[in-house]
């Protein structure tokens, strides 16, 4: 993080950020904002012009690439809003994003949000994945493009994590039932081929509010393409998402009738994850959504 005071750092980013606006622009004013428990964030203004900036190590730079380059493609889908990305790069031992500042806090229609992120999930890709890796929260996630997405799922997502969770010394009924769970994933697939929709990847409450007009805005992507129930499953993991959200979704594109089963597997990803972040309760959680599932078996 840059140090207080650190003027060659913040002399650094507002240069790039010159650089990369074609306008020039010099920092008058820097104010630490919430950016999660990840990254040190900050709203930098001068000029009339405001930016958020998200800062952390240098060796970090590549996660801001991802999240910038996913901002950037999610933002050309003229959907749902996201922070347009200006740049990123690293001076004095420090990695920056710095994107477009928005002002959150309106009231809006979680309605609109349905709506507009079942057009979202509409641009779609040729296969599963994306052509970079990037992070689920500090985790690291792999897309290799995959045609299907079954081995996509399986492999880069619900096994790494148990591999994850073995290497933190989580064992027993979790990794016995996980891998019996991975040798039948495909019977929860049995009637249903997904597309390779545009994803948010992280879609809780905490990545999604409204700017000053009520238009929905969504940040902090774990972008890449895969299935869009993945995305709506997460959005029930955690809550903040109303009834008129999915409502309006599945009014612009209904869901099958199987995602009520495939909920629980989508969101296991994340459980595993938070595991792996944070231990604690989130072993049992975890055992009880496999044991779930391997119950509810075609």
């Amino acid at each position: 993080m840059p140090a207080e005071g650190s003027r060659s750092f913040w002399l650094q980013l507002a240069e790039s950020i010159s650089r990369a606006t074609s306008q020039p622009f010099v920092i008058e004013n820097t104010t630490s904002a919430s950016g999660g428990c990840i990254n040190s964030a900050y709203v930098v203004s001068g000029g009339g012009k405001e930016y958020f900036v998200k800062t952390n190590r240098a060796d970090l730079l590549d996660m801001f690439e991802a999240e910038g380059e996913a901002l950037s493609v999610m933002s050309q889908s003229r959907t749902v809003r996201v922070p347009r990305p200006v740049n990123w790069g690293k001076a004095d031992d420090t990695a920056w994003l710095a994107m477009e500042y928005i002002k959150l806090g309106g009231s809006g229609s979680q309605a609109l949000l349905g709506e507009q992120l079942a057009a979202m999930h509409r641009s779609s890709a040729d296969r599963f994945g994306w052509h970079r890796d990037n992070t689920i929260g500090s985790t690291p996630q792999h897309n290799r493009w995959h045609d299907n997405w079954i081995e996509f799922f399986r492999d880069q997502r619900l096994a790494y994590q148990l591999s994850l969770a073995r290497r933190h010394g989580h064992h027993g009924s979790l990794q016995r039932n996980g891998e019996r769970l991975l040798e039948v994933i495909e019977e929860f697939f049995t009637a249903y081929q997904p597309l390779p929709s545009m994803l948010h990847g992280d879609l809780w409450g905490g990545n999604y509010s409204t700017d000053e007009s009520g238009q929905p805005v969504i940040y902090d992507p774990a972008f890449y393409y895969g299935d869009r129930e993945a995305d709506i499953a997460m959005t029930e993991l955690f809550g903040g998402f109303g009834q008129d959200f999915h409502d309006a979704y599945n009014a612009a594109w209904p869901l099958d009738s199987g995602y009520a089963v495939r909920r629980t597997l989508y969101n296991l990803y994340h459980v595993i994850n938070h595991l792996n972040l944070f231990g604690g309760g989130y072993a049992m959680q975890a055992e009880n959504m496999i044991n779930q599932l391997l119950s509810l078996r075609n």
